[in-house]
Parts: C-alpha cells; sequence; structure tokens
C-alpha cells in the first residue's frame, strides 16, 4: 500500500461529488499546546481569515468535513478533538463537551477568532454548544448536527455497535470490511478514504483506529466513512495502553446536564437532524424548541446521523444558510 498522504485523496473527493477541481486544494495543519502541555491539532484551510470552524464527532476527525469544504470554497478551520486525529490523547481519558470546549476555545481564538459561525457534528455538537455558552465572543452562529442533550445511549446504538468493535485488525482489508459493513449506501471509494483518515498501521502490521478508545468510543461518536486523520507518524507518542477493565466510555446519558448551556447560547442557532435515521428523538426536538424557539430546525432527507458525509454537498448548502442568517 502507498504510503499515507491527508492531503493527497480530496481529488477522490471532488470527482465523487461533482466539485470543480482545478488543483489540490490550499490545506495546512495546525497544531497548538494547550496549558495543560496537550497538543491540538486543526487543518486550516484556505489563506483569508476562517469564516467557520467546523468540529466532528466522537471517533471521527477533520476529515470528515473534507467534501463539505471543498464544496464551501470559503476560508475554515476544522479542528480535531481532543483524543481524534491528529490532537494527543488526554492522559485522564475524559472527553466531556464542556471540557473539550475550554480547549477549542484555546484554538478558536488562535486560529478563527472572527469566525462567523460555529457548526460542530454529534460529540463536537455538543462541544460547540458549550463554546457557545462559556466562550460567546467566539460564536456567533451556531449549527449542530444531529444531536441534543437528549441523545443517549438507546438512539445510538448503532453508532455503538460499531465503535465497540474490535480494536486491532489483522490488516486493512479486514479494517475496512468492518467499515462497509457498518456504512451501507457509502462508496467503497470513500470508505476506504475514511479508513486511511481515520486509523493507522502498527509496527506489527495490524491496523487500529487512531482515537482514543479508552473512553472516546461512546454513542455520540459517527463511525462516519470520512473520519479521522491516519498515524502513518512513527514520531507521534504510542497510544496508551489499554486497562485491563472493560473500555468504559464516555456515558452519552451526561449530555442529559447540558441543557442548560442550550439556554444559555445567545446567538442563532440551527440544529440539523438527519432524516433517514437520527440520534435525536421529537421529544428531543420538542424539548429544544421549548428552550429555543427562535431555532432553524431542518431535517435532511436522506442523510443519516452524519449529514457531512451522506449529504456533504446539502451540507454545505446548509452552511451557506446559516451564515446569512
Amino acid at each position: 500500500m502507498a504510503a499515507y498522504d491527508e492531503f493527497g485523496m480530496f481529488h477522490e473527493n471532488a470527482e465523487e461529488y461533482g466539485i470543480a477541481f482545478d488543483g489540490p486544494p490550499t490545506v495546512r495543519r495546525e497544531t497548538i499546546t494547550l496549558a495543560s502541555g496537550i497538543g491540538l491539532s486543526a487543518l486550516v484551510w484556505g489563506t483569508e481569515p476562517p469564516e467557520i470552524v467546523l468540529i466532528h464527532g466522537g471517533a471521527q476527525n477533520a476529515h470528515t468535513w473534507d467534501t463539505v469544504a471543498l464544496a464551501l470554497g470559503r476560508p475554515l478551520v476544522a479542528i480535531d478533538l481532543p483524543g481524534h486525529g491528529h490532537s494527543d490523547h488526554r492522559p485522564s481519558h475524559t472527553y466531556s463537551p464542556i471540557d473539550m470546549a475550554d480547549d477549542i476555545a484555546v484554538m478558536v481564538r488562535q486560529l478563527a477568532p472572527e469566525a462567523e459561525a460555529v457548526v460542530g457534528m454529534s460529540l463536537g455538537g455538543m462541544t460547540s454548544i458549550c463554546l457557545a455558552a462559556e466562550h460567546p465572543e467566539l460564536v456567533r452562529r451556531l449549527g449542530v448536527v444531529d444531536v441534543t442533550p437528549g441523545t443517549d445511549e438507546a438512539k445510538a446504538e448503532p453508532i455503538i455497535a460499531f465503535v465497540d468493535g474490535p480494536e486491532y485488525f489483522a490488516d486493512f482489508d479486514e479494517i475496512l470490511g468492518r467499515t462497509i459493513e457498518f456504512n451501507k449506501g457509502r462508496s467503497e471509494q470513500s470508505l476506504r478514504r475514511g479508513v486511511l483518515h481515520n486509523a493507522y498501521e502498527m509496527a506489527d502490521g495490524r491496523w487500529t483506529w487512531r482515537w482514543d478508545r479508552i473512553r472516546a468510543g461512546s454513542a455520540d461518536s459517527a463511525g462516519s466513512a470520512d473520519s479521522a486523520a491516519g498515524k502513518n507518524n512513527p514520531a507521534k507518542p504510542a497510544k496508551p495502553a489499554k486497562p485491563e477493565e472493560p473500555d468504559n466510555p464516555e456515558e452519552p446519558t451526561a449530555f442529559s446536564e447540558l441543557w442548560a448551556k442550550v439556554d444559555m447560547v445567545q446567538v442563532p442557532i440551527t440544529l440539523w437532524q438527519g432524516g433517514k435515521w437520527s440520534v435525536v428523538g421529537d421529544e428531543d426536538v420538542e424539548e429544544w424548541m421549548r428552550r429555543r424557539p427562535d431555532t432553524v430546525h431542518i431535517v435532511v432527507d436522506g442523510a443519516g446521523h452524519s449529514i457531512q458525509g451522506d449529504k456533504p454537498i446539502e451540507m454545505a448548502g446548509l452552511i451557506d444558510d446559516l451564515l446569512a442568517r
């Protein structure tokens, strides 16, 4: 297999979705070191001040937004959450939206302080809500992709089934095969691209996921086709050893405590929900609209939980609409 090049596959995204492609886009990777010593990484698209901040879901990374970014054609920043992508794992292996919002605020303040919108999906959506509540000067418009504080394990069962699968795979074909099994309707090419972004080959030839499985894999994870950047970088610290006890992922039921954060948001909000299947129930929408009746709620036909993966062109248009509010 050819060496992994995280910037070498954009032409595939463009070709698959009919996006004009005149050559490689201007994208660079930026990493900052937080006061805790943890490195936080992001993809910066374009050369102008970023207009948008994009935050992925659990068990994904910044590359889940590649097709959306190509379709938007705007300067933006796509952030790798702690414990995901090229960002370091936390020594505590805890990834609550409240804690991560403080980390993301450092990145946004440095890379995109004047961004017109923050858009977050799933775990990234809950983190974006906390960011808007606790760091309001950094969020002027908020887009939330298929999640509310009402999301729980029962609603996210298909995602848990994927994320709680094997940690190690004999080879690339095995990890790709499992991804195909759980992502019906996606092209094999897009799934292959997603696995290359989201997994890495170890020294013994086996493959494993890049996200921190000790805590990060949970019902708030999308396990999407275009998730996370590969870890073919021997200079990166080794993945923390798996504890002797079973994985104890972050419990999505804790999200219920975050309804108060929704109340605190004081900017225009759009809530996008997958029309094909969703981790958002009717009761969640009802509760959200009771608290924030000014929210624009849109159901995206044909999309599942990972709207940016299932309907990236439509997602780009929806983000444009958010910017126009």
